[in-house]
């Protein structure tokens, strides 16, 4: 993946802090449409998010447009989502280079979609959670280090200093369920734009199943309040430097962990494992043939619909 650039031209890292608030960012009621763009890859939530988004911005008044690009036939594809609101909006798309604030629910997606950013004054808001294509394994070693979406958060601060980085997935998991990661980060995007929290509950109570609103609801608050007190806190230490100046680690056979009233048996990880070393036994739950074959490529886990396994190496 090639080194990310946005715009023309860059800020310098020292010009604002990261995690700030930005500067000149245009509002509404300037007239000018602030643009939002969300981006990830299909199963994540791209499109339910905007349409919260939207669906606040309509409730405080403004016209929104609202273009997006999805209907996956599997997880793993790119989706995206323009929002724009303001007194008048006259086109759904945002041109690239005038992004206000990028919302990136997977890493790679992020650096992907930097060109789209406001060179200067735009915010980038991004889960560090890599899921990775399946054929960027190819031909991969035992321990090799991961090389897609090289970039650590350090380097994407110094292109972005106002940018927020976290593992939003870990903290929905440490919530209660790692499908909310995208309303933690539409948490934190609450914090970037002008609208009250208590908007915002309203409306994730509204487009949320019933059985999840608590759970919604908290997981708004939670990446709401990390994004308030993001500005006082040092960016958090990215996994692909630290690793890039270590040795690579000694490869040991992996193990699966699986939840196997979870699992469905729809066999996407059996055919999706480089190493064929997946099955499904004789109850359709898929288990480990070979330890020695998994490389711990964790392809299973990311693509896994149902979240029924987790790869220990």
């Amino acid at each position: 993946m090639s080194e990310p650039q946005i715009g023309d031209s860059l800020p310098a890292a020292g010009d604002a802090a990261h995690g700030s608030a930005p500067e000149t960012r245009p509002t509404p009621d300037s007239g000018t449409p602030t643009n939002v763009l969300i981006v990830g890859v299909g199963g994540q939530g791209v499109i339910l998010i905007s349409k919260m988004l939207a669906r606040v911005c309509q409730r405080r008044g403004f016209q929104v447009k609202q273009s997006e690009v999805h209907g996956m036939a599997k997880r793993g594809g790119v989706v995206f989502s323009h929002v724009r609101y303001g007194k008048e909006v006259w086109s759904p798309t945002i041109p690239a280079g005038e992004v206000d604030v990028l919302v990136a629910l997977e890493w790679a997606e992020g650096q992907r979609w930097l060109p789209f950013l406001r060179a200067g004054s735009g915010t980038l808001i991004c889960d560090t959670q890599r899921i990775v294509p399946p054929f960027a394994f190819l031909d991969r070693k035992r321990g090799a280090l991961p090389q897609y979406a090289p970039a650590s958060v350090e380097a994407i601060a110094r292109l972005v200093p106002n940018s927020y980085a976290i593992d939003a997935t870990d903290l929905a998991k440490r919530i209660g369920n790692a499908r909310i990661a995208n309303t933690v980060l539409l948490g934190i995007l609450s914090a970037s734009l002008p609208f009250p929290v208590e908007e915002w509950l309203e409306v994730v109570q509204e487009f949320v199943p019933p059985r999840t609103i608590e759970l919604n609801r908290r997981a708004l608050l939670e990446g709401r309040a990390w994004a308030e007190q993001a500005h006082a806190r040092e960016p958090q230490a990215a996994p692909a430097e630290a690793a890039a100046s270590a040795p690579a680690p000694a490869w040991g056979p992996a193990t699966l962990e699986i939840i196997a009233a979870w699992c469905k048996g729809c066999d996407i990880c059996v055919k999706m494992c480089p190493e064929r070393c997946l099955r499904l036994n004789a109850h359709q739950v898929v288990e480990l043939t070979d330890p020695a074959l998994c490389t711990g490529c964790r392809i299973c886990e990311q693509l896994c619909p149902d979240f029924a396994i987790t790869v220990n190496t």
